[in-house]
């Protein structure tokens, strides 16, 4: 006799003949990024001979100290880098500070280790249905990694409080629950004249496929996704990626036929790709003096990879992109180098979609730049944009929704007090659920070092948005193995108290240290391709 547990593994996703037609023609290339994982081959010499000196000794001694105490800067963020971005990155202080550890990173570990309240809206592990689109967590690594990056207890595998009552790693998405989830949404939307009954929401046609980048799967996995999906009725599939910027030549012809086949079988499914260039000198070369090359008409001159996968993605019409980057301390906080990129983006047709203010996450105070300081950057760099060029708005991604720092001013509002050097005014640009929430403000008045909402919270003028009395809402459970292990209540609100949450979660990440550090390392010299 079988005996069976409502535990047990479900069923692999079977695609369907339909979606046959796309997979059985995939291709599946290795891809040799010639990836360096971790500080141990800059410090063993193990590294490329030519890669050594990306970091100094005295960098190296530092970060040494740090390794296997609270402010481990491996263990707070992998260090991970692609040879064609080591090449860009030579001769950038800019992309260095955006993939080289430094010591700075852990100084102030504050933070919220679920910034913008994303697991209140899981309801099946690995999917966000926040807003009216759904994300989905697909894969946990990139091609390189972002010191910055607003997923690094994703890409770290780091245990956090999850909204069932358990602390755990966060979880991928899989194809038969994600996909069972979309016909179960969308079939109470159909039954209830567009509107899901419980949250309002309207059907789910639009999915982003995230991570991590989706572009480090294998074709035949990317396929899966968008074949599933497209059966599943979705309308819109996004895919983020700085795969343009870590390894350009992932775009290849393997990669294109099966977009192409794609397309063919599924012609009125819309596929975006949601690129993420942070500063020009990752798309452009430059001389022997650092200054970018103008071409005879002015235009400048592009690095060959980029410019190569760059012209095979916007040549095929029905893929639309569109590029979006927070604005990093060191990084692009350069009103000449957002201008530059907005216009260099624009002319090659990448649309200029967002800016981000820095997330609240642990360690945010080592990168964000204040809000106001990003508001007037970014103002700054649209002066002398053409109307098309200056698309992109800023905005910070709160608990109520995604809002824009719609301006900043430097007079007082006659008469109301707290406005006497100038106001901040929010938008809610998308709001969670049914959208309820859009469109709605709150003024504020200015605080110069504000990097966060909470900045402000003694200075609100108006706050019809709710920004700054937020309650989070009741969180939907999320499916638990029995694998997972239980915590107390008390040990919960313990975990979230503000620092001493990211205390206790980062002694977790000490302990396991070297264990996670070898998950994102390759089994010989650290410098061979995820394949």
């Amino acid at each position: 006799m079988t005996i069976t547990s409502k535990h047990q593994r479900k069923p692999k996703y079977q695609p369907n003949d339909r979606e046959r037609l796309v997979l059985d023609q995939v291709e599946n290339p290795r891809y040799d990024r010639q990836i360096i994982n971790g500080l141990d081959p800059f410090i063993n010499a193990t590294a490329p001979e030519e890669m050594q000196g990306f970091y100094s000794a005295d960098e190296l001694k530092e970060l040494q100290q740090l390794a296997a105490t609270e402010r481990d800067v491996e263990a707070r963020m992998p260090v991970k880098i692609t040879r064609h971005y080591f090449e860009m990155a030579r001769s950038s202080r800019a992309l260095q500070r955006l993939v080289k550890a430094s010591p700075a990173e852990t100084a102030n570990l504050d933070g919220d280790e679920d910034p913008s309240g994303q697991l209140d809206y899981s309801p099946v592990e690995g999917l966000l249905h926040k807003y009216e689109m759904a994300l989905l967590y697909v894969i946990s690594t990139c091609s390189a990694h972002c010191r910055f990056c607003y997923r690094e207890e994703l890409i770290a595998r780091k245990d956090v409080a999850h909204t069932d009552g358990t602390v755990k790693k966060k979880g991928l998405a899989q194809l038969g629950e994600v996909t069972d989830y979309v016909r179960a949404h969308n079939a109470a939307v159909a039954a209830n004249d567009g509107k899901h009954p419980e949250t309002g929401r309207p059907k789910l046609r639009e999915v982003l496929l995230s991570g991590g980048d989706p572009m480090v799967l294998p074709n035949s996995k990317l396929a899966g996704w968008l074949t599933a999906l497209a059966e599943a009725d979705v309308e819109v599939i996004r895919i983020g990626t700085k795969e343009l910027a870590f390894y350009p030549q992932r775009f290849d012809t393997s990669l294109l036929s099966m977009l192409d086949r794609f397309h063919e079988i599924y012609p009125d499914v819309a596929l975006r790709f949601m690129v993420h260039f942070n500063h020009p000198d990752e798309l452009l070369d430059t001389d022997t003096d650092g200054n970018y090359i103008a071409g005879e008409n002015g235009r400048l001159k592009w690095n060959h990879s980029v410019a190569q996968a760059v012209e095979q993605i916007t040549a095929r019409g029905w893929i639309s992109v569109e590029n979006q980057s927070p604005i990093i301390r060191g990084v692009n906080d350069d009103p000449d180098a957002l201008r530059i990129l907005q216009r260099t983006l624009k002319s090659a047709g990448i649309e200029n979609h967002y800016f981000f203010g820095g997330r609240n996450i642990v360690a945010y105070k080592a990168f964000n730049v204040p809000v106001e300081t990003a508001w007037q950057i970014l103002n700054e760099s649209q002066q002398g944009l053409s109307g098309v060029e200056a698309h992109a708005r800023l905005a910070l991604v709160h608990f109520k929704g995604k809002t824009e720092v719609a301006t900043v001013t430097d007079e007082p509002i006659p008469g109301v007090a707290g406005t006497e050097n100038g106001v901040v005014v929010f938008k809610v640009l998308r709001s969670p659920q049914d959208a309820s929430s859009r469109g709605l403000t709150a003024i504020v008045g200015r605080n110069p070092e504000a990097l966060w909402f909470d900045d402000y919270d003694d200075r609100v003028i108006i706050d019809e948005a709710g920004l700054f009395n937020f309650k989070r809402p009741q969180r939907v459970p999320i499916p638990v193995s029995t694998e997972t292990s239980q915590v107390s209540h008390q040990a919960l609100s313990q975990q979230s108290a503000g620092s001493n949450r990211a205390k206790a979660r980062l002694t977790t990440a000490q302990r396991k240290r070297y264990e996670e550090l070898h998950k994102h390392r390759t089994a010989s010299t650290s410098h061979n391709s995820p394949g």
